[in-house]
C-alpha cells in the first residue's frame, strides 16, 4: 500500500517503508504529509530475560524496522509503551473491560510515562531514539471509568485509553510530544527522516 504526500520518494531520496500495522502511526505520517509504503514486521515482542523497559523499546523498533528492510530504502519502526505511575511496570492492551478498569484507576491522579523507541534503518545504518511523555490523569470516579468504559476506546489500547479520542478527556496535562502519546512522536521521526 502507498501513501501519496508532501515528502515524496523520488529518484533523489529514498521509498520510506513504515513497519507497523498501527493505524495510528499511519495517520499521523499522512497527516504530516509523508508518503509512504506500509509493511507488517513479524517479530518476537517478548521481554528477553534483564532487558530493561529502554532496552526492550529500542531493540523492537530495530526489529521491526529490520524485518521489512530494503536497499535504498528508509524502514521506520517504532514501539510504545505505556509504564504505570511508578515506571517499573508495562502496561500493555488489556485482557478484558475488568483488566481495563484496573488500569485506568491505577493511572486516576497519576502521572505515568508513554515511552516510544524509534528506528529509521537505511541500508544497516540505523537513527534510533526514545522519546518520553509525561501524562497526568484526572481523578477518575468509578462513574467515569465506566463511562468511558463503554466508549468502546480500551481494549486496542496500550493503558486502556485513546488519547486522541475520547480518552483524552481523561487527562489532565501532558508534558512532552501528544503523538507520541498516540504511538510515534512525529517531530523526531521527521528530523530522523530528513
Amino acid at each position: 500500500m502507498t501513501n501519496q504526500g508532501l515528502f515524496s520518494a523520488s529518484s533523489f531520496s529514498p521509498k520510506i517503508i513504515l513497519a507497523s500495522s498501527s493505524p495510528r502511526r499511519q495517520e499521523l505520517l499522512t497527516c504530516a504529509g509523508i508518503c509512504f509504503e506500509i509493511m507488517h514486521p513479524v517479530i518476537d515482542e517478548s521481554p528477553k530475560p534483564g532487558e530493561s523497559i529502554e532496552e526492550l523499546v529500542m531493540r523492537l523498533a530495530y526489529e521491526k524496522a529490520a524485518a521489512v528492510q530494503m536497499p535504498n530504502a528508509l524502514v521506520l519502526g517504532a514501539d510504545t509503551l505505556v509504564l504505570a505511575p511508578n515506571n517499573t511496570l508495562i502496561f500493555s492492551k488489556p485482557e478484558d473491560l475488568s483488566d481495563a478498569a484496573r488500569m485506568l484507576g491505577i493511572l486516576s491522579g497519576q502521572t505515568h510515562t508513554v515511552m516510544t523507541g524509534t528506528c529509521v534503518l537505511n541500508n544497516h545504518t540505523a537513527r534510533q531514539r526514545i522519546t518520553r511523555t509525561a501524562v497526568t490523569f484526572r481523578h477518575l470516579s468509578p462513574h467515569t471509568i465506566d463511562w468511558y468504559l463503554n466508549q468502546n476506546e480500551s481494549m486496542d489500547k496500550a493503558g486502556s485509553y485513546s488519547a486522541q479520542g475520547k480518552g483524552m478527556s481523561l487527562i489532565a496535562r501532558i508534558e512532552g510530544s501528544y503523538t507520541n502519546v498516540i504511538g510515534l512522536p512525529l517531530a523526531e521521526v521527521l528530523d530522523d527522516l530528513s
